[in-house]
């Protein structure tokens, strides 16, 4: 639901109560009477429809902190999701829908100098300025989520939702690797090329893809389809989005391109290297010269590493789609573990590389993932990463001891070197 129908909705509520109850009062319930002046009344009234403008405005105004430090102190990508918050929404509906009432109720206090006060009425308003309240109050409470250990672990968990709606675990997948090889890698079995699809239109990213939409299509059309875009890809004029291999039928392409849903930005659907890219967004903010708070980017590398066990666990090779018959018909990229390995520390890696307290918690990340790893390729690929990154710390400017220290891998960056305590329990065993 688009976010802006959350305060429509409370003013459009508001406008139909403030045009029917109070009449239903004035006609009907007249003889009830609620032992205040009418003159209070109207006072209340009138303060309780100003102060809700007031209150608005420091609504905009926190959500202008809000993305405005995000955006600053984070990533500019990281705005977006303070702003789209739906609980600024519906604070936002309820001080209007407040204004609204407490006006029409005002308009229906003492009507044709009757000395009528609308009992139900003035009580729903004062219920409406409580609710206000609180959610003004909660809504201020949300400027806690701004301290980096929230946003970091919000990150995280948005990446592991992911991870779990895209990857099956790895003990209930069993890929026959050769015969996807003979299917995809050798292009044996795909017959020839019968439709391509291409983009026309400003730049747009592909949030996410409807599977099930794209497999029932090539199964009528008995093809196989193969995105050449993936989930993340920003598509620009003329670029190739589909091949469609093969097919008794032409696809329409209103049905391929409704398999697609484009945005102006990346989401976190179907994405999970959007968390990582966001996590080292912020690390390597953290690292720059102009910040210089390496602290940052070693709590950012506990979330990265945490989200790497995530994905060590699940199949990544989930590319290929069949249909009930266990004909393929659907190919789409996705990113391999090196993919991930790159993307999670070859930046910081770079950017870090002045950094002991980061070259430490950097290897603390690679030893323990690559001890955790079910899959020896995958291991083996993250040991290798470790030697690239021991290659790099030899190469840098670090003097001799300053190279000893940063090999030495410490999970806190610079507090506890693990294998100084282990060495030292080692020898007190052999004592």
């Amino acid at each position: 639901m688009r976010l802006w129908l959350i305060p429509t909705g409370y003013v459009v509520t508001a406008i139909l109560a403030a045009l029917t109850l109070p009449r239903i009062e004035h006609a009907y319930m007249g003889s009830y009477a609620i032992g205040l002046s009418v003159s209070s009344v109207q006072a209340y009234l009138s303060a309780a429809a100003s102060g809700m403008m007031a209150l608005t405005a420091i609504v905009f105004s926190v959500a202008f902190i809000m993305v405005q430090f995000s955006a600053i102190a984070y990533s500019p990508r990281l705005a977006l999701l303070f702003v789209r918050n739906p609980a600024l929404f519906h604070t936002l509906g309820i001080f209007v829908a407040t204004f609204v009432y407490s006006l029409a109720t005002l308009a229906w206090t003492d009507r044709d100098r009757s000395g009528f006060v609308p009992l139900f009425s003035t009580a729903f308003v004062v219920i409406m300025v409580v609710v206000s309240v609180v959610l003004f109050s909660l809504l201020v409470q949300r400027l806690n989520d701004l301290q980096i250990s929230n946003v970091l672990h919000l990150i995280g968990n948005k990446g592991r939702r992911v991870i779990r709606e895209m990857y099956p675990p790895r003990d209930q997948t069993k890929v026959d690797m050769q015969k996807l090889e003979r299917d995809i890698g050798g292009h044996p079995h795909l017959e020839a090329v019968t439709q391509v699809l291409t983009y026309s239109g400003e730049p747009r990213t592909i949030a996410s893809s409807d599977i099930r939409a794209l497999v029932r299509e090539a199964q009528k059309a008995n093809a196989v389809i193969f995105l050449a875009s993936a989930v993340g890809d920003t598509l620009v004029e003329n670029a190739l989005i589909l091949r469609v291999h093969g097919g008794r039928l032409t696809i329409p392409e209103d049905r391929l391109i409704c398999g697609f849903q484009l945005k102006k930005e990346r989401t976190f659907d179907q994405d999970p290297k959007f968390a990582l890219r966001l996590l080292v967004d912020i690390a390597i903010k953290a690292l720059s010269p102009a910040i210089n708070d390496p602290t940052t980017a070693v709590q950012t590398l506990d979330q990265i590493e945490d989200i790497l066990h995530h994905l060590g666990q699940c199949e990544l090779d989930v590319g290929h789609v069949r249909d009930s018959m266990g004909q393929l018909r659907l190919i789409f990229p996705v990113p391999t573990w090196d993919d991930y390995l790159a993307l999670a520390f070859d930046e910081i890696r770079q950017f870090g590389a002045t950094s002991v307290q980061v070259m430490r918690r950097l290897r603390s990340a690679l030893i323990a993932v690559a001890e955790a790893l079910p899959d020896p390729a995958q291991a083996d690929a993250t040991r290798r990463y470790l030697k690239h990154l021991d290659a790099a710390i030899d190469r840098s400017s670090f003097d001799s001891e300053d190279r000893i220290a940063a090999r030495q891998e410490d999970r806190q960056g610079l507090g506890l070197s693990r294998f100084h305590v282990e060495e030292k329990a080692l020898a007190g065993s052999r004592q």
